[in-house]
Formats: C-alpha cells, sequence, structure tokens
C-alpha cells in the first residue's frame, strides 16, 4: 500500500482475510472508519468480487477476521454470521427485483422478514421510494420498469432493510449513459444523508459505512472518501481517493485516473526507465534515488509535433514515437503512442486535421520537466514502509 486509509471517530468495519480460490489467493487487510464510503478498484481478476463475498457472508475466508462495528462477523476458526444475520446490504450491477412482488412489496420485503408489521413495512417502503423518487411506481411490478427506474427501487430494497454496511457492486455500469448521472447523485445523497430510522421512516441522520466496487473513477470521485487499488489478490495503493487518482502508483491506477505513467527507477531529478531512458520531472519528497519510481503526468500535458519540424522552446522530455490509435475522449481526442510505453496526449480535432495525424503516422514528443510529477512505485520499499 501507498497511503494509510485515514480514521474517522472510530473503526466502523475492520478486514483482514485471506482466502483461496483455486490458483486465486486474495490476502488484504484494511479498517473503514465510521460514516465513510470506501471504493475498491482493481482489473478483472484482481479480487473485487471475492472481497465482496467475504464482506456478505457467500463466502467463508480462510484465515483472519471480518468486524462489523464490534461484532465479530468471521473468525477463523471460531465464528461465521450466516447472510441473512449480518445486517449488510448489496446493491449489486442488476436490480434483481423479486418479478412477481410490486415495488412497494419489494422494498418492504426486508423491513417484513425483520419483523415489522406489514402496514409499516409498507409506510416504512413508501419513505424509501418516496426519498429515491420512485414513488409512483409502487404498485407496478419489475417487468413495467425501466433499467433507470428498477435500479431506483433496487437503492430503496437495499437501504430499507437498514444495513449496518452497504456493499456497492458496480451499481451504474448496467445502466445508460442518461440514466447514470441520476442514480449516482442520488447515491451520493443517501450516502451522506443516513438512513431513515423509526417505523414510517423519519431520517435519523446516522451515518452508515459502504465499500463500493467499480471500475469508474467518477464513482470513487463523487461517492467514496477512501480507495483501495488491488492486483492479483493484494492491495497495492490505498488512501484518500482523491491523493491516490491523482498520483497513482501503478499503471491500473494511472489508466482509469486518465493519466500517463512511465515506469523506472528514481533519479535526482527524474526517473530511468528499463531501456535507458532519462524521464526528467520533479521527484516527491519520499522518492529515494535507486528504488523503483513512476512518472506521471497529464495526456494535457504532452505537446505533438510533426517528426522532423523544428524544436520550439527547451522541454527537457522529447521522444521520436509513432501514433498508435486515435480516439475521441470528451471534447477532444486522444492520441495513443505506438512505442513509449504507450503515452497518450490530448488534442484538438482541429489539430489532428492539421497535423495529418492517422495511425502509424511518425511524431515527436514533448513534454515539460515541470509537468511530471515523480512518485515511488507500489512495490518500493518506501512505498511498503508506508502502508
Amino acid at each position: 500500500m501507498t497511503r494509510e486509509l485515514p480514521r474517522g471517530q472510530g473503526t466502523d468495519l475492520h478486514v483482514d482475510v485471506a482466502v483461496t480460490r483455486g490458483r486465486f489467493r486474495l490476502d488484504v487487510a484494511f479498517d473503514v472508519p465510521e460514516g465513510r464510503v470506501l471504493a475498491v478498484l482493481g482489473p478483472n481478476g484482481s479480487g473485487k468480487s471475492t472481497l465482496l463475498g467475504c464482506l456478505a457472508g457467500l463466502i467463508t475466508p480462510e484465515r483472519g477476521e471480518i468486524a462489523l462495528r464490534g461484532r465479530t462477523l468471521n473468525r477463523v476458526p471460531g465464528a461465521h454470521v450466516p447472510v441473512h444475520d449480518r445486517g449488510v446490504g448489496l446493491l449489486a450491477q442488476d436490480a434483481l427485483l423479486l418479478p412477481h412482488l410490486s415495488v412497494l412489496e419489494n422494498v418492504a420485503f426486508g423491513p417484513r422478514s425483520q419483523g415489522l408489521a406489514r402496514n409499516h413495512a409498507h409506510a416504512y417502503a413508501r419513505a424509501w421510494l418516496k426519498e429515491v423518487g420512485a414513488a409512483e411506481f409502487a404498485e407496478r411490478k419489475p417487468a413495467q420498469l425501466s433499467g433507470g427506474q428498477a435500479q431506483r427501487v433496487a437503492i430503496a430494497r437495499a437501504l430499507a432493510g437498514r444495513p449496518r454496511l452497504l456493499l456497492l457492486d458496480e451499481p451504474l455500469s448496467a445502466l445508460d449513459v442518461d440514466a447514470a448521472p441520476a442514480i449516482r447523485g442520488l447515491l451520493r445523497k443517501v450516502l451522506r444523508g443516513g438512513l431513515p430510522g423509526g417505523d414510517v421512516g423519519e431520517p435519523d441522520g446516522a451515518a452508515r459505512s459502504a465499500v463500493l466496487v467499480t471500475h469508474d473513477p467518477l464513482d470513487a470521485l463523487a461517492l467514496a472518501d477512501d480507495v483501495v487499488v488491488l492486483s492479483e489478490g493484494r492491495i497495492v495503493e490505498s488512501g484518500p481517493v482523491k491523493e491516490v487518482l491523482s498520483a497513482p502508483r501503478t499503471a491500473f491506477t494511472a489508466r482509469i485516473a486518465g493519466l500517463n505513467l512511465v515506469t523506472g527507477t528514481a533519479e535526482q531529478d527524474g526517473l530511468r526507465t528499463p531501456g535507458g531512458r532519462f524521464v526528467a520531472g520533479i521527484p516527491a519528497d519520499d522518492c529515494v534515488a535507486g528504488e523503483p519510481a513512476v512518472a506521471v503526468f497529464a495526456p494535457g500535458a504532452v505537446a505533438v509535433h510533426p517528426a522532423g519540424a523544428p524544436h520550439t522552446g527547451s522541454p527537457r522530455n522529447v521522444v521520436d514515437a509513432r501514433v498508435g490509435s486515435l480516439e475521441p475522449h470528451g471534447a477532444v481526442v486522444r492520441l495513443r503512442a505506438a512505442g513509449w510505453d504507450g503515452v497518450a496526449a490530448d488534442l484538438t480535432p482541429a489539430s489532428v486535421a492539421d497535423l495529418g495525424l492517422e495511425p502509424g503516422t511518425p511524431v515527436r514528443l514533448e513534454v515539460k520537466a515541470t509537468a511530471v510529477a515523480i512518485h515511488p512505485a507500489a512495490d518500493s520499499p518506501r512505498a511498503d514502509a508506508e502502508s
């Protein structure tokens, strides 16, 4: 890990587990302070789903402990609280509403299973449906809902069970681009505003913790306080979301943050790549010469010129490359170089046309040293010491 997760008023969720599934092994340890949201990022196969399975009680760890608000959910050997008794709510990619029940009955299912009388459970469910903007769908069946409507109902159902911990498994990935922003805003509202309490859903303002699995950095930035990044079953980066995404120390984190990352060994005023290329930059205070490091810089900091064009200014990082790909990226076009670690550059459509760029076109890439930050790599001794 690279940064310590901050502490709140107290530890709400404590996790220290190991589990082996076939050839894959997950071995992680972290705490989630009370009322904070933790994002879990990582490439496919890194262990995100296995971690959620352990927290939900669907997978039993072979070693370690999971505790929620001081209550042990798992301890090996000796304790395993079943799924229905954990006080953990799960919001998955698909709404997974019970098709034979109405929307109201879907949301009331949790409170009813906890012993709340039918009329009180229905009042509580209606309060949550109103909270998520789905009150008008109360009498509909799930088949009569759009994807965005169904996900709103799923949020209400997950929270109506008054979970002590909310697990969010790619909750926006199944939605279209028009529905996702509204649901993201809704999740942010309910995560920050506490849960309805009492028999009829009056807000109690209590802070609840949540664990969010996502591939979207916007979800992490909008919804989470802290982040852990998994790779091959272990945590390689952790800390406050904005700090980790602004100064990534692994290629995966840099990619989802939309930044360039070049690996190598730290030197006094830059980094030396395995191929011998020197990348000039500004080392962070925790960089140590001779240790593994990464150079991080934004695609917008990369200037693109035709190969052989006269040099202008005095950038310290000049690399000859070829255009690997050109893709629309919001209001700009993102050029991905063939070579130099696949460095990306952002250009206007007009610049692409003026330069006559297409895959295979030779170019010269320039980056000022002041735009390049050098950080210890996630696997460096200094980064490990911080974990």
